[in-house]
């Protein structure tokens, strides 16, 4: 009788053992399933992040760039009309080139600004009186051009933000500068350097 109840008491020692062990391994396995979850979790976000940030800085890049192309799109326009209106030869081109940011400024209606000059200079046969509808078709233009600028560099500062706030800088991996320089006359950029504005005479004597 001893022998069976002692082998009953090992029986059972041995039986709450292993249901001890099981229990122990099973709040281990828990405790590293829950983990595993966490992990998983927070990847999915991370990437989810990285994918958002990223798509939301191709989208604003892919903007500036059809957006330049639209700022473009008003010189070449400008050019026609002043080559159509003004009688202005391809030759002039070049020189164009020059007076483009002062007449985009809205400096071109002064007889002595150096936009009029270059008309009367790029054609002496200028017909004056086609002179007000020259000016009221550069005003349509320069105002296009007003409007295609400022979003162009609203587009830069949005994503120049978005490049520089948290958590969105840590995600985007494409962090180069849009190149595009801002299209404005000698005046305009000196008065903004110096902050002084002091050419209030309308009409310049010669």
């Amino acid at each position: 009788m001893f022998i069976f109840a002692a082998l009953n008491r090992f029986i059972h020692l041995s039986q709450e053992y292993i249901i001890n062990i099981n229990h122990k391994l099973s709040i281990r396995n828990m405790a590293t399933l829950i983990l595993i979850a966490v992990i998983a979790v927070v990847a999915i976000i991370l990437i989810g992040m990285y994918i958002v940030y990223n798509n939301q800085e191709v989208a604003l890049r892919k903007e500036a760039e059809a957006q330049k192309g639209k700022v473009e799109s008003v010189h070449d326009q400008m050019w026609k009309i002043i080559q159509q209106k003004a009688g202005v030869t391809e030759e002039y081109r070049e020189t164009f080139e020059k007076v483009y940011p002062e007449i985009i400024s809205g400096r071109y209606s002064q007889d002595g600004s150096t936009a009029m000059k270059w008309i009367q200079e790029s054609n002496p046969d200028f017909d004056t009186a086609l002179y007000k509808d020259l000016m009221q078709a550069i005003e349509v233009q320069r105002s296009h051009f007003t409007q295609a600028q400022t979003r162009m560099l609203d587009i830069i500062r949005q994503r120049d933000t978005l490049l520089e706030t948290i958590p969105a800088k840590f995600f985007i991996s494409n962090k180069s500068k849009i190149d595009y320089t801002i299209i404005s006359s000698t005046r305009t950029k000196t008065v903004t350097t110096t902050g002084i504005d002091d050419d209030v005479e309308l009409f310049k004597k010669k």
